[in-house]
């Protein structure tokens, strides 16, 4: 009989030791990776200047604050006190910056004009802000998800497109504060994009409509279906009922997947905020008095054209219901977190809330409201992939209770630590009203709308 002799190698699978010590780089130098520069992304350029480490702020956007200015007429329902950074606060004091009346409730356009700009014009932030910059993929230099040795020490590799050219950036931690607002959710009940909707794109406005303003004229003697339930759709009702005393030939249907519209008022007058109180108790006046016609329970099964019209087909009580003759739709549906460009980078998401996993059980929006999410910082976000973070509403992946303040309290952890003041990063320093703070659309004492989400 043959004798075959095997020979058992130690090393036969594993990692090369001298080649894994060659590997290994001092990423100390390199600067520290904001992806984003609305609110959160500049909050965290504030706290590394606070400690002196240099960063680099990544926005595809050609200015800073660019997903708010699509929402720029709404205001917030929350005061200045609120929406400004504490650290960012005392960057911008050292230049001379003139404080807003913190008593007072910006808009969108307000808070990129008076807060959002001066800050990243401040010297420490100008040169390093890339605006229309677009984060295409990150990666570790040279190595893909798979490979693990001494992956922790290895540089992170962001591949961008710059006004139409491609360009590299390495850093040695990434804080990915590009949150969601530019990627909504279909109509579809479903949650999935279909042909027909994509179709007849150009009838369909995504997101908050300055009906009042610049849009007025799309919606003036129109039939207009409203999709969501939440303080998104609440404004857009509000304004097309407004618009509606001036051309008294708009119809306006209200289509949600809630089973009572009562369930969509929110607090009205228990709420602890005065502008999101009022805002439930006027769109639950104008239901009452039949300005606004409601249709829920309606789960959306799919869009159609229909001779220049859009028809709705959805499931109502078990039953199949058709809405016709529809000229314009809104569709506040809320928005869903973009990680395609974190293909190669280890995460740990939630399968359900697409939030950071740690977050889910705290965020879930079936149990929890804007004035009940417990404070986190840096452990909570932790990922797999080490110095990598995602914050601000990107975190909360497709839950609609993300708070600015929540945000500005997130980086303050996570800089922290990247800064090796473990001490800092491990307190709570939220301080919310009771209820929490989301936005609104305050256009005078009496007219108190929403807008979007909880930013």
């Amino acid at each position: 009989m043959k004798t075959i002799e095997i020979k058992v190698q130690s090393n036969c699978c594993q990692t090369n030791t001298n080649e894994s010590l060659e590997e290994k780089k001092d990423t100390t130098h390199l600067p520290i990776a904001i992806i984003g520069a609305g609110p959160v992304g500049l909050a965290a350029a504030a706290h590394l200047t606070k400690y002196s480490l240099p960063f680099i702020i990544l926005e595809s956007g050609p200015q800073v604050g660019e997903n708010i200015t699509t929402w720029g007429h709404v205001r917030l329902f929350s005061p200045w006190e609120y929406n400004i950074d504490k650290v960012a606060k005392v960057l911008l004091a050292k230049h001379g910056w003139k404080e807003p009346k913190l008593n007072e409730l910006p808009t969108g356009n307000e808070l990129v004009e008076k807060y959002l700009k001066p800050l990243s014009n401040t010297p420490e932030i100008k040169d390093v802000l890339h605006l229309n910059t677009r984060v295409l993929s990150i990666s570790r230099k040279n190595i893909d998800k798979m490979k693990t040795a001494n992956r922790n020490s290895l540089p992170f590799v962001l591949y961008t497109e710059q006004n139409g050219s491609f360009k590299i950036f390495e850093a040695r931690a990434i804080i990915d504060a590009s949150g969601t607002w530019g990627n909504p959710n279909p109509a579809n009940s479903s949650g999935v994009w279909l042909k027909d909707e994509e179709a007849i794109h150009e009838q369909i406005f995504y997101g908050i409509p300055d009906i009042l303003g610049k849009d007025k004229n799309r919606y003036l003697n129109k039939r207009i279906a409203v999709i969501g339930s939440g303080h998104s759709a609440i404004n857009s009702l509000l304004e097309l009922a407004t618009l509606k005393e001036q051309s008294s030939e708009i119809e306006i249907l209200w289509v949600m997947r809630k089973q009572r519209v009562e369930d969509a008022y929110g607090g009205e007058n228990l709420d602890a905020l005065e502008a999101r109180g009022k805002l439930g108790s006027r769109i639950h006046r104008l239901v009452d008095s039949g300005v606004v016609k409601v249709i829920t329970p309606f789960r959306t099964q799919y869009i159609k054209g229909d001779n220049g019209k859009i028809k709705l087909v959805g499931d109502k009580n078990g039953e199949i219901e058709t809405l016709s003759n529809i000229d314009e739709l809104i569709v506040n549906t809320g928005n869903r977190p973009d990680f395609s460009i974190l293909s190669e980078v280890r995460t740990d998401i939630d399968t359900a809330t697409e939030s950071i996993s740690a977050l889910a059980p705290l965020i879930d929006p079936n149990i929890h409201s804007c004035g009940t999410v417990r404070p986190h910082g840096e452990k909570e976000l932790r990922q797999p992939e080490k110095d990598f973070y995602i914050v601000g509403a990107k975190s909360y992946g497709r839950a609609p209770t993300f708070l600015m303040a929540t945000g500005f309290e997130q980086v303050r952890s996570v800089v922290a630590y990247l800064a090796g003041d473990i001490a800092a990063s491990e307190k709570v320093e939220l301080e919310l009203p009771e209820t929490g703070v989301c936005s609104t659309n305050l256009n005078t004492s009496d007219t108190c709308s929403t807008g979007g989400c909880c930013s």
